[in-house]
């Protein structure tokens, strides 16, 4: 359930950086940008230098359920 999953620490986000996704291997990424799903599934895209590293987690077949922008527990 998406509602349960771990969710990376946004006291570690760069500033300005308001959106956060899991990719299905379970990495985590912070966007400075909203991110889209990709074409070819399991991953968030956004151009590289609005994508940074955030953590890793257990990978995640819901992956598609983990967008969260700062400051709200939905799905952005």
């Amino acid at each position: 359930m998406a509602d349960d999953i771990f969710e990376p620490d946004w006291s570690l986000a760069p500033a300005g950086w308001d959106w956060a996704a899991q990719d299905e291997d379970g990495r985590w990424f912070w966007y400075g940008v909203q991110p889209q799903p990709s074409i070819g599934g399991g991953v968030w895209r956004a151009p590289s230098r609005a994508q940074a590293f955030a953590c890793q987690a257990d990978p995640n077949p819901e992956w598609y359920d983990t967008l969260r922008r700062r400051g709200t527990a939905a799905n952005g």
